[in-house]
């Protein structure tokens, strides 16, 4: 049986973690720096509550991937800004044989995999969550997967496949395929147009849609990334505007990453989102004004926290 390292047990690493050992095909395992949610998850089981319900065994999380074997796939699920510290720490339960996954918000992740994993595979997830104890993670919001090969890596094609095939039994459906970066790219636009409005207007993500001012800016901010992805040649899987009103319809307030990272003031991923579009813009000659100034406020945001 193959093994499944998830890196960074989170809210979306437990749902992906959660339905990979339902699916009982694969051994899955699971790194986390919190003490308190690894032991939960060895004492109790990975429970999920809200758009599914499960609760499951894994075969062991860790805070020590030491202390944990060499596994075939990684799954990283950490927030943006702690890849570079998770993959540096995981590496070492990877080998050449081995092929990991990004799920993560934003780009610029498979970048940071790549210098530690042979195999990298893009990928991008529409589900949301949010932890509600040490062991049970509520799952908000349903959606699909997609993955690809990382240009750069050379992954097979058939890995990818198998990694896909995994998740989609157990529940998380996921679609491989041989070009990720219009699927990234419309998460991403769809991020980085919500995340940082809901952020510092405190507004959660049906709220913020549904209010004539912040739905014109998300549109604004939309329209921004379209044309930097045009001129990157990137063709967009979808389109965000429909993912804006997945969320905004959505059972409950869910908030948006951002936000939560916001009301608890940690490090925000604004740079992997909004500011990744001001880098690719200012690459391809493409204006992005909004997105640098909704940059510059979180990163004002952020400074206020440090007492500057």
């Amino acid at each position: 049986m193959k093994k499944v390292l998830v890196v960074g047990c989170g809210a979306i690493g437990s749902l992906f973690a959660a339905h990979l050992a339902h699916g009982g095909e694969v051994e899955v395992y699971a790194f986390d720096v919190s003490q308190l949610h690894v032991d939960a998850i060895n004492r109790d089981g990975l429970r999920l509550s809200g758009a599914a319900d499960l609760n499951v065994r894994i075969a062991k999380a860790n805070t020590n991937p030491a202390e944990l074997p060499v596994c075939d796939y990684g799954v990283v699920a950490t927030k943006a800004i702690h890849t570079a510290s998770a993959i540096r720490a995981a590496a070492r339960c990877f080998d050449n044989n081995s092929a990991v996954c990004s799920v993560q918000n934003g780009v610029g992740n498979e970048e940071i995999i790549a210098e530690h994993v042979k195999y990298v595979i893009r990928g991008t997830t529409f589900p949301a969550g949010h932890v509600i104890e040490p062991g049970h993670v509520g799952f908000d919001i349903q959606g699909d997967t997609w993955i690809g090969p990382f240009e750069p890596t050379n992954t097979p094609i058939d890995r990818v496949e198998e990694l896909a095939g995994y998740m989609t039994r157990g529940g998380m459906n996921t679609m491989a395929m041989p070009d990720a970066r219009g699927a990234q790219w419309t998460k991403l636009i769809f991020n980085a147009a919500t995340n940082p409005v809901g952020a510092l207007t405190r507004l959660h993500h049906g709220a913020a849609t549904r209010y004539a001012p912040t739905g014109e800016l998300f549109e604004a901010l939309i329209q921004e990334g379209e044309a930097v992805a045009k001129a990157m040649g990137v063709k967009l899987h979808g389109d965000p505007r429909h993912l804006v009103a997945k969320g905004a319809n959505a059972p409950g307030k869910h908030k948006a990453s951002m936000l939560q990272d916001a009301l608890a003031s940690r490090t925000t991923e604004v740079d992997f989102m909004n500011g990744a579009i001001v880098k690719w813009g200012e690459k391809y000659g493409v204006p992005t004004p909004l997105n640098r100034a909704m940059w510059a406020l979180m990163k004002g945001l952020e400074h206020g926290w440090g007492e500057p």
